[in-house]
């Protein structure tokens, strides 16, 4: 569909559920009251609703952008939130004759001598790619085919296109869309896009994932066959299960109890140990296999902290169990996330008031996710910028934390993760650790020493240019206070002279 005609389709979807009318209510006009009046007969629903329908009407690439805006519970109200986790990335397949042209395109003529059996229908179909059941000819493996859909980058480049048009719109002419930031939001969904429709970077994410994890018991990851790799189709070792919503019906066969420890203990370690972690952990992501086997899918988002957020993780965490407040407070402003001017006492009220509640419950019922997001809603109130790394950490947690209650609804997250995060903690201060460090700076001094020597003769050359330049000044600064004297005591002569002559008649 041209770029035109797509814009046609947005804006009459736009005004067939309404969404107009947030639009102008954002506006703050004096006439929103009126447009809100005269068009009321086509709200049936209730905003959040309407938003919800009208993505869904666009399309998938408005879908997986929705289920972006769902994870930005920092900046969205709940209703909005609670509407738009509803949206389910599932689509058609592709035909048949559509997906064997793409094989064509990725392998050439020969791809049904890599495949001995390969299955038209898919056992996956979502809004950038499927995947097919198949058979590799070489060794008779079974394996899982992930395929790009057929003309899917040009849909998402065009669709971009428009997206960011309507959020420079919004942020030059709606004052309060600039405190949600549309242009950023839209800037972090390109990235995942295309994060997720490079099949190639995808493979390495579930490479790397099964190296970091080769010693975790209770996880499988896919193999990767490199060799039938390519930016549109992914081939890997296919591994048979169930949504982790349904584990109910593999009845005593798993210890549920186990699973959701070990599912806690396995996220917290991808962040602390390996930073590395799969950032689309949701119940669709994960399955279990006959004998009590994680199964990690779907690995084009992956998330990745500094050592700096590391460490601010950390020390909130344990401030925020010792209910240091002040400390959570202090933390912020160090780390140049609130203003330095901002009023200290006050925000560490506002986190007092806005934690406390928290530990009025069991600690059973304690919850990262939602205490990383109380954090961010009362920071935002301080005009705290939220890094997306962050983001996608809160949002997997909750995602985590979910799956875990869901299979054990009496597990204690703090009990669960706190021995990750203090061993994370002790190796971070050992001496080994501390030595690793020095020896991975050691090239980086070796290059400042070297530098060194040039770097100093610039700055005394500096100092010395610097220094004439002084000199220059303050010589003509002399000069300019010599005239200027001399101008006064040839005014002053001048004037006596002439007052002189005015009255010598008169003496």
């Amino acid at each position: 569909m041209p770029l035109m005609l797509r814009f046609i389709v947005i804006i009459s979807t736009v005004w067939r559920f309404g969404l107009d009318d947030i639009v102008f209510s954002l506006l703050n006009h004096p006439l929103s009251n009126c447009w809100r009046w005269l068009t009321a007969w086509r709200h049936r629903h209730p905003p959040a609703v309407r938003l919800r329908l009208a993505l869904e009407a666009l399309g998938p690439i408005f879908v997986k952008f929705g289920q972006l805006l769902s994870t930005r519970r920092d900046i969205l109200r709940a209703d909005f939130v609670a509407e738009l986790v509803k949206l389910q990335d599932q689509v058609p397949p592709e035909k048949e004759a559509a997906i064997e042209q793409a094989l064509q395109q990725a392998y050439g003529s020969a791809w049904q001598e890599i495949f001995s059996e390969f299955d038209p229908q898919p056992v996956g179909s979502a809004s950038v790619a499927q995947v097919h059941r198949a058979r590799l000819a070489a060794n008779g493996e079974l394996v899982a085919v992930k395929i790009l859909r057929p003309g899917v980058q040009k849909r998402i480049a065009r669709d971009l296109r428009l997206m960011q048009a309507f959020a420079s719109l919004a942020q030059l002419l709606v004052k309060e869309s600039r405190r949600l930031k549309p242009q950023a939001i839209v800037a972090q969904f390109a990235r995942c896009l295309q994060a997720e429709t490079s099949l190639l970077r995808e493979a390495a994410n579930c490479a790397q994932l099964k190296t970091n994890t080769a010693d975790f018991p209770l996880l499988r990851v896919p193999a990767v066959h490199w060799q039938w790799c390519n930016d549109s189709v992914m081939v890997m070792e296919f591994l048979d299960g169930i949504p982790i919503s349904r584990a109910d019906e593999l009845g005593d066969a798993i210890n549920k109890q186990t699973l959701a420890r070990a599912g806690i203990d396995l996220f917290f370690t991808q962040v602390f140990r390996d930073n590395f972690f799969h950032a689309d952990m949701h119940p669709g992501n994960v399955h279990i296999d006959s004998n009590g086997n994680f199964i990690l899918l779907d690995y084009g988002i992956i998330g990745q902290l500094s050592e700096f957020d590391k460490e601010y993780l950390l020390r909130n965490f344990l401030a925020f169990f010792n209910r240091d407040y002040r400390a959570v407070a202090d933390m912020h402003v160090a780390a140049g996330w609130v203003p330095a001017e901002v009023d200290i006492q006050e925000f560490e009220a506002e986190l007092r008031a806005v934690c406390e509640p928290i530990f009025a419950q069991p600690l059973k019922n304690i919850s990262f996710g939602r205490f990383l997001l109380k954090m961010f809603q009362t920071a935002r109130r301080f005009d705290l910028d939220v890094q997306p790394q962050l983001i996608l950490l809160q949002k997997t947690l909750l995602n985590v934390e979910s799956m875990g209650r869901d299979l054990d609804p009496d597990i204690n997250m703090w009990d669960t993760a706190k021995p990750v995060l203090e061993r994370w903690a002790r190796q971070q201060r050992h001496p080994r650790q501390v030595l690793a460090l020095l020896k991975k700076q050691v090239p980086d001094w070796l290059a400042l020493l070297q530098d060194a020597p040039a770097v100093l003769r610039v700055l005394l050359q500096q100092q010395q240019q610097n220094q004439q330049r002084q000199n220059v000044e303050r010589q003509q600064l002399q000069g300019l206070r010599f005239w200027k004297t001399t101008a006064l005591v040839a005014i002053t002569a001048l004037l006596a002279g002439v007052g002189w002559l005015a009255l010598s008649p008169l003496l």
